[in-house]
């Protein structure tokens, strides 16, 4: 077994020369995590091996299956993330049609609208930490507005998903999960009272399938959930990362504001190099089954290294150099299979409009000091804070 705590900061801070060490010993590792939690897994952190078991059904994403119930099942509810085929395709299905290239792409002007309001109010400054006034507010402000919730407290919001998807401790997580789903629940009551608005989660409360069928309240509540906190904590990471890693890469970023039809190649580098989900969420082996060559026995949580196979040499060569024009693979920054990342098309316009409008409108933009410490846990690769000044 090894413990991932005992690489200590560093590993936080720059994971990946551990994953290389992993990867010559094998691909698939049984590995301690470092607290908060600290439970034991297997990891997974060779590129082909990640790809097989993202769609692999033998590893089911339903906890309850194996006997145990998650704090998020119990308190809030059924969702995608938590869920197999067939309830999982009928919970995705009823969302699925909000996030379609078409349905994305006519969210352009107004993703733009929102961006070019929060530069507006940031490039006065001269200075700024982004994550606070550009990369959280930009995609929170775009999935509320998806959402239907327009008047959602930012600063208590974020604190109870910052708790949930990066915990500093169990007790914080528990109570960060009750206050929202208590959160949940009254948004949910208040939109059964009023008038259809035509927004998802109206759409959601009222949809009622060809037999009947409809969501019911604790669905109801997983489902906001998920889209309230995956809609948005993947995206603010993608943008601080994104400008993070341009920022330390000087000629790259040189060569994209030179040439921005290089734009989306950038994005995908982003995304490879420096993804915003550093893991999967755990999955849990319905069978026995093997893995790289190591057994793995009913129940035993797999987790999969995202960011560790997009670093894996026998897939994409040179992999530790940041490259805007390296020729595009398969990355796994938003998973494979059936649990492919819904938003995809929405974090990638998100990420494509936010860095260009940023990066035209402030030609002399520099990092103002050191970023803020990474984000705790496995879960999201991205940093609390990063000081900018132009």
């Amino acid at each position: 077994m090894i413990d991932l705590g005992e690489y200590g900061a560093r590993f936080m801070k720059d994971p990946y020369p551990v994953y290389a060490e992993l990867r010559e010993r094998g691909p698939v590792h049984w590995v301690r995590m470092p607290a908060p939690g600290a439970y034991e897994c297997w990891l997974v952190v060779g590129y082909e091996e990640a790809r097989a078991a993202l769609a692999d059904p033998r590893l089911s994403k339903d906890s309850t299956k194996t006997g145990l119930t998650s704090l998020e099942d119990e308190l809030m509810g059924r969702h995608v993330l938590v869920t197999d085929p067939p309830e999982h395709t009928r919970l995705r299905s009823l969302v699925a049609g909000a996030f379609t290239m078409r349905r994305v792409a006519a969210l352009r002007p107004r993703v733009q609208r929102i961006t070019d309001d929060l530069l507006d109010a940031m490039l006065p400054e001269g200075r700024a930490d982004l994550v606070d006034s550009f990369a959280y507010p930009l995609p929170i402000t775009v999935i509320c507005e998806l959402l239907g919730v327009p008047d959602i407290d930012r600063a208590a919001f974020r604190r109870m998903s910052n708790e949930i998807v990066t915990p500093t401790d169990g007790v914080g997580e528990f109570a960060a999960v009750k206050e929202l789903a208590g959160y949940l629940d009254e948004l949910i009551e208040d939109k059964r009272c009023t008038a259809p608005a035509g927004d998802l989660l109206g759409d959601l409360i009222r949809t009622r399938a060809e037999d009947g069928d409809r969501l019911s309240r604790g669905e109801l509540r997983g489902m906001a959930f998920i889209l309230l906190v995956a809609g948005h904590e993947t995206t603010v990471n993608l943008i601080t990362n994104g400008v993070h890693t341009l920022l330390a890469h000087p000629g790259q970023l040189a060569a994209l504001r030179s040439d921005m039809t290089l734009l989306d190649g950038a994005v995908e580098e982003v995304l490879r190099f420096e993804g915003p989900v550093e893991t999967a969420t755990y999955r849990y082996a319905a069978e026995p089954m093997e893995i790289g060559g190591r057994a793995i026995a009913v129940g035993d949580p797999v987790m999969i290294g995202l960011d560790a196979a997009n670093r894996d040499a026998a897939h994409c060569p040179d992999p530790h150099r940041f490259d805007i024009r390296r020729t595009p693979r398969s990355h796994l920054a938003f998973g494979h299979g059936v649990h492919y990342c819904l938003g995809a098309p929405l974090a990638r316009l998100e990420a494509r409009v936010a860095l260009r409008s940023l990066l035209e409108r402030c030609p002399d933009l520099a990092l103002d000091g050191p970023p803020g410490e990474p984000l705790p846990g496995m879960l999201m690769r991205g940093v609390r804070s990063l000081p900018v000044r132009w």
